[in-house]
């Protein structure tokens, strides 16, 4: 029987719900990984650096998708426990048809500025010109991909996550299929990771279309509407936590990889995206989680079912706890295992790799609890909260650490920063859940 928002959650019928979300998310990050493993494989150490020194400007480019996927589902889940559907259905189309418009706008600009761009944050050489070439082909799909990013948060509001699930899919096996061609048959190197990327990416975002363009059994459908100013600033305020993570977590990943070069040259930047790349995995479970909850908690919040409010958070923080615990676990004994798979051939790359991951790995036990945080407040409405954890989480605190504790404990203390972030922002997301239980009435 299909799980609708109204409903009341238990312990399984949550997993259920969230489950294809965060399958969704697995699979994205591991299909991403797979590029990653076939650069650094197929093409050589110096690609596989600058492919991870140009995805942060990629990621700041994306980000819009993430604020109208967020913040637009938050206000549709509200309003369709309103009772609204009718405005629910306006307002679904207009964060569609707005997202594509300025992804053209952001897509052409970011290629015009783009070498500038990289060059000016410490790439040169061939590094800058694999940059240049990677990063300007991705951009050929970034409206596309902005609808990806945007629709993986629509389906859940649409009672569809399976869907969402299967979409993901679709294009992660056509993505590592092509990588395979382009990369392994064709030997077209980094423009070939590019392309099978970009196609990949105009797939996620144009098979939704046809979906949500047509009549369906969702309660949302693309139609007419009109702008509406109110509710497209609701949104990007309720979303701004989600943009500002992104932003503030690709400028942060530039700072990273500048102080990397710093103090470890190319090998430090090749380790870095290593993290990356595995970590991707592991935060994925808790981004998923969190991209499954928040429709049912902003539906709920909508309704004034209080009790359920109370429900869906005790359910969450055990849920967040038990997978921290698991995930801490399998990233110590998985780390040295996966930094093999990358970078095996390099025996000083592949030890930097390892000792960075065991450090880095702490981090886990706190990454679930802040990600839901922020989301938690994105579906109740409240953008401010959400955005000022994860100003703080994703950009104060982890530029003041990175910049900081290097100078005491050199590249262990790069490693270091963001567990030093995560603690603190653990620190910020418990004073506001307590600071704030009476005007929710979640506890």
């Amino acid at each position: 029987m299909p799980i609708q928002l109204s409903d009341h959650f238990t312990y399984k019928k949550l997993l259920r719900f969230t489950l294809p979300s965060i399958i969704t998310m697995l699979f994205s990050s591991i299909y991403g990984i797979v590029d990653g493993l076939f650069v650094s494989n197929f093409v050589g150490k110096t690609p596989f650096a600058a492919v991870n020194f140009v995805i942060p400007v990629m990621m700041i480019v994306a980000a819009v998708g993430f604020m109208f996927g967020t913040g637009g589902s938050a206000l549709i889940a509200k309003t369709m426990g309103e009772g609204d559907k009718e405005k629910a259905n306006r307002l679904f189309s207009l964060f569609v048809y707005l997202s594509f418009g300025i992804g053209v706008l952001i897509a052409v600009a970011a290629f015009i500025f783009l070498r500038p761009i990289v060059s000016l944050i410490g790439a040169k050489d061939d590094m800058l010109d694999y940059c240049v070439t990677y990063g300007r082909i991705i951009l050929l799909s970034l409206p596309a991909y902005i609808l990806q990013m945007e629709f993986q948060s629509f389906f859940v509001t649409a009672e569809k996550p399976k869907l969402g699930l299967y979409v993901t899919i679709l294009c992660g096996v056509t993505n590592m299929l092509l990588d395979g061609l382009f990369m392994a048959v064709f030997h077209w190197g980094v423009a070939g990771a590019a392309a099978a990327t970009a196609i990949s990416q105009t797939i996620g975002g144009v098979v939704p279309l046809f979906y949500f363009g047509r009549e369906n059994q969702s309660p949302l459908r693309l139609g007419k509407t009109h702008f509406d100013g109110k509710a497209t600033l609701k949104a990007c305020t309720n979303g701004s936590s989600e943009f500002m993570s992104s932003i503030s977590g690709s400028l942060v990943g530039m700072l990273y990889n500048m102080q990397l070069m710093k103090y470890a040259g190319e090998n430090g930047v090749a380790a870095y995206g290593v993290l990356m790349y595995v970590s991707m995995i592991f935060c994925a479970v808790f981004i998923g989680y969190s991209v499954g909850t928040a429709p049912v908690i902003g539906y709920h919040y909508g309704a004034a079912h209080h009790d359920e409010l109370k429900s869906l958070l005790k359910k969450s923080l055990l849920v967040l706890l038990v997978t921290s615990a698991a995930m801490f676990a399998a990233s110590e004994g998985l780390g040295r295992p996966l930094a093999t798979l990358f970078v095996g051939y390099d025996a000083e790359l592949l030890s930097l790799t390892a000792r960075g991951f065991m450090i880095f790995s702490i981090a886990f036990l706190f990454i679930g609890f802040n990600i839901f945080s922020s989301s938690f407040f994105t579906a109740l409405n409240n953008g401010l909260v959400s955005a000022l954890i994860s100003f703080l989480r994703t950009l104060v605190f982890q530029i003041a650490a990175v910049l900081l504790l290097p100078l005491i404990w050199g590249i262990d203390g790069i490693w270091l920063s963001i567990i030093a972030a995560e603690l603190l922002s653990l620190f910020v997301s418990v004073l506001f859940l307590f600071g704030l239980r009476r005007k929710y009435h979640y506890l």
